[in-house]
């Protein structure tokens, strides 16, 4: 049986900094993310979630990562605002 992962972009709206990564467990990637105080996401306070995408392989979640990372900006914004535009945090809504 394969793992679950997911490709995500996380977002800081004052900032407009965006971040994309991928994980096999999204909940606790998040909970890392909020209670970070180093590395890029605590220094530029990109915690909210904007964004996911579930994969049936992390092989599959890491290819698509990339084709994200390679992306325009615009595009990533794009992604986000095609399942959240309103820009919220979609972190409250994955039944922690």
């Amino acid at each position: 049986m394969q793992e679950k992962s997911y490709t995500y972009i996380l977002f800081n709206k004052p900032h407009g900094t965006l971040y994309t990564g991928v994980t096999s467990n999204l909940v606790k990637r998040m909970q890392e993310h909020k209670s970070m105080t180093s590395g890029f996401t605590a220094r530029y306070n990109v915690t909210q979630l904007g964004y996911f995408e579930e994969h049936t392989s992390v092989v599959d979640a890491i290819e698509r990562e990339k084709k994200i990372k390679g992306g325009s900006r615009k595009k990533k914004i794009a992604l986000i605002e095609s399942m959240n535009p309103q820009w919220k945090d979609l972190f409250s809504e994955l039944g922690v």
